[in-house]
């Protein structure tokens, strides 16, 4: 199938399906005139992309990811990258899940103050 079939079928723009080729994500064979012939694991790997950068995660991340996923859920096939990476993930969403808790306790504090008016020291 051609790129544009593809991404109707995936839900991935074809600027994206390229960008996932020139990044070693997807390997489409190419036919004598050059054109990308996509078939089904480039569709499986496609939405195994879109479901992983929706979990939002980076290329780099997928890239050692990708092999490990089966199926369209997540589910892994036992691969000790992901076991290491996703726990990194994790860190990094609680830390950046603590620095917004943090940020919305003082704009929540001077949202306080402006409709008080009162003073408030930061």
């Amino acid at each position: 199938m051609r790129i544009g079939e593809l991404a109707r079928r995936t839900g991935v723009s074809e600027r994206m399906l390229r960008y996932y080729e020139n990044e070693g994500l997807l390997n489409p064979k190419r036919t004598d005139s050059g054109y990308r012939d996509y078939g089904s694991d480039e569709v499986n790997a496609a939405q195994r992309i879109r479901m992983l950068t929706a979990a939002g995660l980076k290329i780099s991340s997928i890239r050692l990811l990708l092999p490990c996923v089966l199926g369209e859920k997540p589910v892994f096939h036992p691969c000790a990258e992901a076991r290491a990476l996703l726990r990194g993930e994790v860190e990094k969403l609680d830390a950046r899940l603590r620095e917004l808790s943090e940020t919305r306790e003082v704009v929540a504090r001077l949202l306080n103050a402006v409709d008080t008016n009162e003073t408030l020291a930061l």
